[in-house]
């Protein structure tokens, strides 16, 4: 057996597409929507980051608003700019870029920030409102992995969903996602007992634990989806003394050869999160006037 390739790069693609278009009616009604990115000090993969969001969101057609400030930044210097933003009508979505300098308490900012404008769905409210199913901005990046799935399986009711990862921004997230689709959901961790074992009942498995390669083909079920959340430099002595690659959490060669679909370490998950962020900065734009979200998750 061969796994299809799960091309998050196309699929995000796709859905930036369609959010253009959405963006485009709602300038017949005199609606831009306005995003805000914070980056506070010069991490250059965060600049990187940034730099890639505020042309994504100009290629869309909506307003972008940069704030870079300097490392020494203090926490209320910061969170006066949120307030500032929290109050600007321009503005449909905000965006601190993580991680902050380590004498700012990040989650007194993300706690500040509007939950109507908090596109990173990393608001309190917002993830209570995810876990008790009455609507909100969903984390960018579990949203994505869910939307991969249904790009290959559309009906999830009944199946055996493992998440591996118990994060705040991708774990508990994705495990509240996968329950709204009526999976039957297990959030396994780095202390779970027997856990090639517990991943091998999985018909959807979600890998977001940070250690490279760590699932490994036996762990998959036979066709299986697969979704490999994990960014992980590791030696690459093939290409060069001191050179990296960058692989996921799973072994993708052994486990393809087992799942049904898979998704691939780099062009996965990673562009979905910026997509996403996009599509609830949309959303945050409709929901604050209201306006009806477009549908745009999936082409017609």
């Amino acid at each position: 057996m061969s796994a299809a390739i799960i091309d998050g790069k196309a699929y995000a693609a796709g859905l930036r597409g369609r959010i253009a278009g959405a963006v485009a009616g709602l300038a017949g009604q005199g609606v831009r929507p306005g995003l805000a990115v914070v980056l506070v000090g010069e991490d250059p993969a965060s600049q990187i980051y940034v730099s890639n969001k505020a042309r994504q969101t100009v290629e869309t057609g909506m307003a972008s608003f940069e704030h870079i400030l300097p490392a020494s930044t203090s926490e209320i210097e910061l969170l006066r700019l949120v307030r500032r933003l929290n109050e600007d009508p321009s503005v449909d979505g905000i965006l601190v870029q993580l991680p902050l300098p380590k004498h700012i308490d990040a989650q007194r900012v993300l706690e500040a920030i509007d939950p109507a404008k908090d596109v990173d769905g990393f608001h309190p409210i917002n993830a209570g409102r995810l876990m008790t199913g009455v609507g909100g901005l969903v984390s960018c990046t579990p949203l994505g992995c869910l939307l991969l799935v249904r790009s290959v399986r559309p009906d999830l009711a009944g199946l055996n969903a493992v998440v591996l990862g118990r994060s705040n921004i991708v774990g508990k997230p994705m495990a509240q996602l996968l329950l709204a689709q009526s999976c039957t959901v297990t959030v396994a961790h780095s202390r779970t007992r027997d856990l090639p074992e517990i991943c091998r009942r999985a018909d959807i498995l979600v890998a977001a634990v940070g250690r490279p390669e760590m699932v490994r083909g036996d762990w998959i079920k036979p066709g299986a989806t697969v979704i490999d959340v994990g960014i992980n430099r590791v030696p690459n002595p093939a290409a060069g003394e001191g050179k990296t690659k960058v692989v996921g959490d799973v072994a993708f060669q052994e486990a393809a050869a087992v799942a049904g679909a898979i998704t691939p370490v780099p062009g996965g998950v990673g562009p979905m999160t910026i997509a996403c962020l996009l599509r609830n900065t949309l959303e945050a734009a409709c929901l604050r006037r209201g306006l009806p979200v477009p549908a745009v998750d999936a082409a017609a």
